[in-house]
């Protein structure tokens, strides 16, 4: 290795994963310019240079049952990147969120003296604690983007560093709502409300029909409102028929993308829970989380669950801000129902949009720098 051109491998697992690694590469282009970088990524990664072996979708799966029935790929990709990356010996390597997928091979490229960092901790303070041993065996240092973290992994003996949430630096303060609407073509007098049922193909298939019924039953109560939906790459094929089945009477617009314009053009969000949820509340935006997934995962999740929150808002809050319907609980009549009661309490808008420019400030610690900080102290050992 140069001083100013590292080799670091990356691995993002899914659309947030590569939003998140994308904000990153940015500052280790700044401090770096001539570093070099691969793995497996997404197209906002290979904006910034990244050189993608594998696409990030690849590895978009969520839930025991689904990972189950994708294994022997996804396996056999991790195996495949150990050899490449154990014959190429980058200086570093960043696994992206992704835990299930970057700690085994974290550990596997660490025991062989390769130097390793995880950029997102493991929700170890949500559901399987026990999963701090595996990361104080897999990895060197973790950048953690929420302020708690640190001292839980310290107490295991696992160097971190609080870098705050890159979207809290790449989001505004205050929200482009007005150049929102225009560029999706809304009027600033339309009542618009996000459908956000998820990212990745098994979540449009669990959360896309409930999520449609309940904007048809919105629709049927006020004519009014005006709906969007982002749809991620590659997945329009699949949301089209849904909402040919569901919501084919709704002023309904799918939307390439544009998640962001969509949080900042609209008044309330249906949304399903992850990053995104964390999004809408940086954009300011009251919402009503929502989660479907196969039986099995969700009785295998819940048992393990250490808090009664699931979206990262309220658990920032520590407290229920906003809904959350989990499963059975998330049917069309109960979404339709906790959309509309925002709609009609401009008090608790306002109360929840003081509570989410506080977490706004919390969260932004330019943390392309804070993180590239300490990927030097790491690379310098």
């Amino acid at each position: 290795m140069t001083a100013d051109a590292p080799q670091l491998a990356m691995v993002a697992g899914e659309a947030s994963g590569d939003l998140l690694a994308s904000l990153l590469l940015g500052g280790v282009r700044t401090r770096w310019p001539s570093a070099r970088t691969f793995g497996i990524g997404g197209p906002k990664m290979a904006s910034e240079g990244f050189d993608a072996w594998w696409p990030s979708d690849k590895l978009a799966v969520r839930g025991y049952v689904e990972v189950l029935r994708h294994y022997r790929e996804i396996a056999g990709i991790r195996r495949a990147l150990g050899e490449r990356l154990l014959l190429q010996r980058p200086d570093l390597f960043i696994g992206v969120d992704a835990p299930d997928f970057n700690l085994g091979l974290a550990q596997r490229l660490r025991d062989t003296g390769l130097r390793t960092v995880q950029f997102v901790c493991p929700s170890i303070w949500a559901w399987r604690a026990g999963r701090v041993q595996a990361i104080a065996r897999a990895v060197d240092h973790v950048l953690c983007l929420f302020p708690f973290e640190p001292e839980i992994l310290q107490r295991a003996g696992v160097a971190a560093t609080f870098v705050g949430h890159p979207l809290a630096d790449a989001i505004p303060l205050e929200p482009p709502r007005a150049a929102s609407r225009a560029a999706l073509g809304l009027a600033d007098s339309d009542v618009v409300v996000a459908v956000m049922p998820g990212s990745r193909r098994s979540e449009i298939q669990a959360n896309g029909p409930a999520f449609l019924q309940a904007a048809d039953r919105m629709h049927a109560q006020r004519p009014d409102l005006r709906f969007v939906l982002p749809v991620a790459p590659g997945l329009r094929s699949l949301v089209e028929p849904q909402v040919a089945q569901w919501a084919r009477r709704v002023p309904i617009a799918l939307i390439d993308g544009q998640s962001h314009e969509a949080l900042a053009a609209c008044d309330v969000t249906l949304i399903a829970s992850g990053t995104a949820t964390l999004e809408a509340a940086l954009f300011k935006r009251p919402m009503v989380i929502a989660y479907r997934m196969n039986a099995l995962s969700w009785q295998i999740m819940r048992r393990m669950r250490l808090q009664p929150w699931v979206g990262l808002p309220n658990i920032l809050c520590r407290e229920f801000v906003v809904p959350e319907l989990l499963q059975h609980d998330a049917s069309p009549q109960a979404l339709a129902a906790a959309v509309m009661q925002w709609l009609d309490a401009p008090a608790r808008r306002d109360a929840l949009m003081t509570r989410f420019t506080e977490i706004h400030h919390l969260l932004r610690r330019d943390t392309a720098r804070t993180a590239t900080d300490a990927i030097a102290k790491v690379l310098a050992r």
